[in-house]
Parts: structure tokens; sequence; C-alpha cells
């Protein structure tokens, strides 16, 4: 079997272990005037898009519902709604922003699946390019991202800013213990 190396990961790894039981999809959309510094780019009534911190590609974006909940299926009607119509707009700002070939969208349910953030479900948007895949990764153990998060956030919250629901998010972090 062929190793994988993705030593770019090991700050995301560190910090899931580091973090303890606090999840970061129940705290970074609700810290009033910190939006750009969470990367958090439009928050809707039930669910919210967040710049991935540790992005496959450049605009590498995740639709996530408020409610901590790791099942998909236990999603509710409204969840469900406000998620689709978040990824369809993200991905018309993605398009329009940065004019990708193709999208990657997806879900890693379950830590066997992969899921990095395995107890709070949320959808994977990766705009793709033609060519986009190269050596780095394979040869050099490193991942080329040409543009700064924040950058990213900046051309990306014009497009979203019209999501975000006027009276706030309908649901709002819970103590956890």
């Amino acid at each position: 079997m062929e190793g994988l190396w993705a030593p770019w990961r090991m700050e995301f790894l560190i910090e899931a272990r580091s973090g303890g039981d606090e999840c970061v999809f129940c705290t970074l959309p609700h810290e009033e005037g910190r939006l750009r510094e969470n990367l958090v780019v439009a928050r809707g009534r039930h669910a919210f898009v967040i710049l991935n911190k540790y992005p496959y590609n450049n605009g590498h974006l995740l639709v996530v519902p408020y409610r901590h909940i790791a099942e998909y299926t236990g999603l509710t009607p409204a969840e469900h709604a406000e998620c689709a119509r978040l990824t369809s707009r993200s991905i018309e700002a993605l398009a329009a922003e940065y004019r990708p070939d193709g999208f990657n969208l997806g879900m890693n349910l379950g830590k066997a699946a992969g899921a990095g953030i395995a107890g709070h479900v949320h959808q994977h948007i990766v705009p793709r390019w033609g060519g986009d895949t190269n050596f780095m990764p394979v040869i050099a153990e490193t991942k080329s991202l040409p543009e700064h998060l924040r950058r990213t956030w900046d051309r990306l919250r014009p497009h979203l800013a019209a999501e975000d629901a006027p009276d706030g998010p309908s649901h709002r972090p819970e103590a956890r213990g």
C-alpha cells in the first residue's frame, strides 16, 4: 500500500486534539464582530458558510447547520433547505469570482469516512480547475495555495452577504459538557 502524505494537515490535527469538547462550528459563527477573522462568509437562520481553514484549493467552503448534529438524516426540513440554498449560492459566488472549471461537493459522515469534525455535519464545496493537481503534494509534500484566506473572504463576502439573516441565526450554541 502506498502512503499519502499531507503534512499541511498537521496543524489541524494538533488543533483538533487540543480543542477539548468545544466545537469550532458551534462557536465561530456566533462571535459578533469577528466574522472575517473567523472566516465566516455568510450566516443564515439555520446554517452558515465558512471558509475551510485548511483548504484543498482556494475557495474551499463549508456549509454548516448551526445545530450541533452528526447525522445528516437528523437535519430538520428548514436546515436541509437552507443548506441546499447556501450551497447553490456559494457555487454561484465561487463561479462569479474565481471561474472554476468544476466543483467537488461532498460530506464525510463519521470518523471512518474521513470527517475531520465528525460530531457536526458539514458539506464541502471545493472549486476545481483543469490541471489544478500537480507534483507539489506528491514530490514536495506541499500544497500550493496562491491566495490568503482573508483575501478569499474579502472576495466572496460581497457575493454572499445578502444571505445573512436580518434577525440573526435561529440557533445559539448551548453549553456542552
